[in-house]
């Protein structure tokens, strides 16, 4: 494996691809760092405290890599242009222009591929919007009860400069993204939200080492090298259906049928699922921050934190 790793730095044109993805995920990490103008840094680290404790706020965060609740530059992180393609395939059904794109291969498909910018530029925009009013009326129950507002200078020009901050961190991230699939490595998208979601990881560990001790921790470390190595083989896996060739006459010739294979992978739909589902999970987590007070309301609350947002239950 070690000879492997080596020899792949030894090939200079993948040796440049490496490094390129290399870079274009350093300066994601980077950018998730950097505040958008206007924000309170006090109220900042105190968010961030909050988001270490989990519940819906960790979750909104962990596909930004932390980003969300520095309110960075990427703190929207590559979401909206992953929903915006799972709206451009759904309307593929529904439009029938889209269904011909769909039908029409390259040609088509950049022209899906342009529209998925576009509407990945306007949910950026209404996302941006919406989270910066709720993050300056104090998170409308995302943050513990706490009422931390991160933009106590609250004017429109300031509101247009942390939106339009984070939509342009959007459009960078997804330029990013299709440039790392060109001449990189991988899939882009992908691999900006690899990088998002193992950014927690060294904190994560070092405070379930501090807290549960070195076995349980030992554990933990084996079991997500099974996962991963499980994922990647069904994620590997395909049928090999068998195709075999008739006969034909070339000439003067009678050639022999050829076989071959159609390889139909196990995993069609990649992880696409994986994100809904657990937006769907989160769905009533994010719907009882606005529930009522009172005792019907406040069991049903308690019900939803007990069983969807409590850090130690199976979801």
């Amino acid at each position: 494996m070690l000879s492997t790793v080596r020899n792949m730095f030894k090939v200079p044109d993948l040796r440049n691809k490496i490094l390129f993805t290399l870079l274009m995920m350093a300066l994601y990490r980077f950018g998730s760092h950097v505040p958008t103008p206007g924000i309170d840094f006090k109220a900042v680290q105190d968010l961030e405290e909050q988001a270490k404790a989990g519940g819906v706020l960790g979750f909104l965060s962990l596909f930004s890599g932390g980003g969300l609740t520095r309110m960075a530059i990427f703190g929207l992180g590559i979401m909206p242009y992953i929903t915006s393609s799972i709206i451009m395939q759904v309307m593929g059904v529904v439009i029938p222009k889209l269904e011909q794109w769909q039908e029409q291969g390259a040609v088509g498909q950049k022209k899906i591929t342009q529209w998925t910018r576009y509407l990945t530029v306007i949910l950026a925009l209404l996302q941006a919007t919406g989270l910066t009013f709720l993050f300056h009326n104090g998170g409308g129950g995302l943050f513990g009860g706490q009422n931390i507002d991160l933009i106590p200078d609250f004017s429109i020009p300031r509101v247009m400069l942390i939106v339009l901050s984070l939509t342009a961190g959007v459009a960078l991230l997804m330029w990013m993204g299709e440039l790392i699939t060109q001449r990189g490595i991988g899939n882009g998208m992908s691999l900006l939200i690899f990088s998002s979601v193992v950014s927690g990881i060294p904190y994560q560990g070092s405070a379930l080492r501090a807290e549960e001790g070195n076995v349980i921790f030992a554990v933990l470390i084996a079991l997500a090298i099974g996962v991963m190595v499980a994922v990647i083989v069904v994620e590997q896996g395909q049928r090999r259906i068998p195709v075999q060739f008739a006969k034909r006459v070339v000439g003067r010739r009678m050639t022999s049928g050829q076989s071959s294979y159609i390889p139909l992978k196990v995993n069609q739909s990649g992880v696409v699922p994986i994100i809904f589902a657990s937006s769907v999970l989160y769905l009533p987590v994010l719907l009882s921050n606005i529930l009522p007070t009172g005792g019907f309301w406040d069991s049903i609350r308690n019900f939803i934190n007990d069983n969807l947002l409590a850090p130690d239950n199976f979801v």
